[in-house]
């Protein structure tokens, strides 16, 4: 366990070129940013691997300025009581708009056309009518009257769907961890699936917007592959785990697929004439990466300096108003008595609780407590020693 110290000024390692005005949400009289940081408190990334990488002892908390955290070891951060937190919904415009880019690529050949295009000899006196001729190996159909399907409805998932029915498509979808807040956000058109093998039979077009966890890998396989249209398209802007690319190939290769399009190439894909692999374009936008940094870097703050916690992979959201000048900010094992045992500590320190909100999520709780006279470093060391703690801060109002 590493010592609790009270603290006034942060360093901030920067992995990655993160948007100035994110940046600009860490007021320099209180942190240092910089890619040269020794001993930082907090790490601030984009897509940097940091798997291989030795994550000092003084981090804090990692920020990444987008959704996906499969770039950040999550376990172990969580074994040492750190939050990683990730700005979700702040893409999802930017990859609502390239999900649609995609469908209408591949409903209009447009990547076969743009090569026939590229193809041809600008000086051919029989340009035009090649041109003419040649067009007819690219006819498409429309979006409208077709089925889009669609498998997590969180924000992306949302927005995608909104699109489309203003499109003129039928919407179908799925997602048996819906949010209260995703389902308000719904349009009501969305007729509701029984699963994913539900979506893939009934959809011409079907795009994932789940994460990539152990459920969710290989979520689109080689058994369910088989209740897909024979010219569906299959978009994956989600992560490149949630489709057995394998699997994809095989229906593809026996035409029992129409196209595949994600946001992920590989050595596999490559080359093949129906698949359509952009390069991680999903969020890359100007403002899809300045909304992502601002989004981070204010949780960020908020949680160096007070302990609040929201949009943590990780942790419990968690956020209590400042009731006092002295707070003390715990991370621990989700186990019994660990609030009598953080009570009872500050209590025979003579600490008056002024206020306190303690939440868990499964293997990890976390607890903020005011009180109303200063923490002793003895005391916090204390605290530190509780088996099962994992983390302790000392905020006090600078």
């Amino acid at each position: 366990m590493r010592e609790a110290t009270a603290q006034t000024r942060f360093e901030v390692l920067i992995l990655n070129a993160i948007s100035a005005n994110g940046l600009k949400q860490l007021p320099s009289e209180r942190y240092h940013a910089a890619k040269d940081v020794k001993a930082p408190d907090a790490v601030l990334l984009r897509s940097a691997d940091m798997h291989a990488m030795q994550i000092p002892a003084s981090v804090r908390a990692i920020a990444r300025a987008g959704a996906g955290t499969n770039n950040i070891p999550v376990a172990a951060m969580s074994a040492r009581g750190v939050p990683v937190f990730n700005a979700p919904g702040a893409n999802a415009n930017a990859v609502k708009e390239l999900v649609l880019a995609g469908m209408l690529m591949a409903a209009r050949n447009l990547p076969g056309a743009l090569r026939f295009v590229a193809a041809l000899d600008p000086t051919d006196k029989d340009l035009e009518h090649k041109v003419e001729d040649g067009k007819k190996q690219f006819a498409g159909f429309e979006l409208s009257g077709h089925t889009l399907g669609i498998v997590g409805l969180g924000k992306i998932g949302c927005l995608v769907a909104d699109t489309a029915i203003k499109l003129g498509m039928n919407v179908l979808g799925y997602d048996p961890d819906i949010t209260v807040d995703a389902a308000w956000s719904l349009p009501a058109q969305v007729k509701r699936a029984a699963s994913v093998d539900d979506v893939l039979k009934h959809a011409n077009f079907v795009t994932l917007h789940v994460p990539l966890v152990s459920a969710t890998r290989h979520l689109v396989n080689a058994d369910n592959l088989v209740s897909m249209k024979a010219d569906a398209v299959l978009l994956n802007f989600s992560r490149e785990g949630v489709v057995d690319d394998a699997a994809v190939l095989t229906r593809l290769d026996k035409k029992h697929l129409g196209m595949y399009v994600c946001d992920f190439p590989n050595a596999a894909l490559h080359g093949h004439p129906r698949v359509l692999a952009l390069p991680h374009l999903g969020a890359s936008t100007r403002e899809a990466e300045e909304n992502c940094a601002v989004m981070v870097a204010m949780q960020l703050r908020d949680f160096m300096e007070h302990g609040n916690i929201a949009n943590a992979v990780n942790f419990p959201a968690v956020n209590m108003a400042r009731e006092s000048n002295y707070r003390v900010a715990i991370a621990n094992a989700n186990v019994p008595n660990m609030l009598g045992q953080i009570s009872t500590t500050m209590a025979h320190a003579g600490l008056n609780i002024h206020n306190m909100v303690n939440k868990s999520r499964g293997e990890m709780a976390y607890t903020l407590v005011d009180v109303e006279s200063p923490v002793q470093p003895a005391v916090l060391a204390q605290l530190s020693a509780i088996d099962g703690v994992l983390s302790v801060r000392y905020l006090p109002m600078a």
